[in-house]
């Protein structure tokens, strides 16, 4: 899955600057995730950097876009080749 930010976030930019992918970006109210950039840090990271930073744990998996970790190596592979 990729992730999500939801609606709880405070626009405190320490998301952004810890997506390998630049996948994170100022949306019109909050950040937000473009899910086609999104490895959920898989390739980078043992975890989701994003959700380590959050200090209001407002990032999730997003139910609408379901990958499995295998998925999400592939889309990192095209993304860092």
């Amino acid at each position: 899955m990729a992730l999500i930010i939801s609606d709880d976030c405070i626009n405190c930019d320490v998301c952004e600057p810890e997506c390998p992918n630049g996948a994170i970006s100022q949306g019109e109210d909050i950040y937000v995730i473009n899910p086609s950039l999104c490895t959920e840090c898989v390739g980078h990271h043992d975890k989701p950097q994003c959700m380590e930073v959050c200090p209001v744990d407002c990032i999730d998996k997003d139910p609408d876009v379901v990958e499995d970790k295998d998925s999400l190596y592939k889309k990192y592979l095209k993304l860092t080749s």
